[in-house]
């Protein structure tokens, strides 16, 4: 119980700092709306660091991620019988997370007439819609960051350094691929403030959640976690 409390609340954290950038600089009437992409990067990087300083005394796994916390069990570091309950502590947070942000940018969410940008403050989009590179977007995203958290030493785990080197993955994966699909990267952090965009945003007039599009950055992420996870063990066999 102490761990998937940790991870409920390390992914409310991950989606209220990394959705709330997004509110910061999309939203009208915010004091820092117009924010480039390296506002983003940086606040997307810091909102996956931070929870896991905060909460890494709750729950050693810190992962606050189903693609994550499935690759983590394809390697042997976690138990399978755990998953199930992680996985749904993290969409309970991600959605806890997206529904306090509506609470707090309320007003400014109010101000804001374009349905499609609200949305894109809590859910991620492609910039060009086409399904299969879409999904191979989130694929190889999510392969590199798995795959990277996968080969850190264990020196670094045991300090907690290694949160800082998540960082850096964070930030380098949505440099070279967030201006393909928003790199979701995680169902926790799509999915489940998506949801929440459905079920509390107001609607403006076309209210879309565009589940058309959100089945993609639920499914390819753990499926990328899942090949990114074969390869290291084959490699570690070697």
């Amino acid at each position: 119980m102490k761990a998937l409390i940790g991870e409920f609340l390390g992914t409310l954290l991950l989606v209220l700092l990394g959705d709330g950038v997004c509110c910061n600089v999309s939203l009208n009437k915010s004091g820092m709306k117009g924010g480039n992409t390296v506002h983003i990067l940086i606040g997307w990087g810091m909102a996956v660091m931070v929870p896991a300083f905060a909460v890494s005394g709750l729950t050693p796994l810190s992962s606050f991620n189903p693609a994550v916390t499935i690759g983590a069990a394809m390697r042997g570091g976690f138990a399978w019988s755990e998953v199930p309950g992680y996985i749904i502590a993290e969409l309970l947070g991600g959605f806890c997370g997206a529904a306090i942000l509506m609470v707090l940018y309320g007003d400014h969410i109010k101000a804001t007439d374009d349905d499609d940008v609200i949305r894109g403050c809590f859910a991620t989009g492609p910039s060009i819609r086409n399904t299969g590179l879409n999904f191979l977007s989130e694929f190889v995203a999510t392969f590199v960051l798995v795959f990277t958290l996968a080969n850190i030493p264990g020196p670094a785990g045991a300090s907690n350094v290694s949160w800082v080197l998540v960082y850096g993955v964070i930030v380098a994966c949505g440099a070279s691929f967030g201006g393909l699909t928003g790199y979701a990267m995680n169902m926790a952090r799509d999915s489940a403030p998506r949801l929440a965009y459905q079920l509390l945003a107001p609607n403006k007039g076309k209210k879309d959640p565009d589940w058309a599009y959100g089945w993609i950055p639920a499914v390819a992420p753990i499926l990328g976690a899942i090949c990114a996870s074969l390869l290291f063990n084959v490699l570690a066999g070697l």
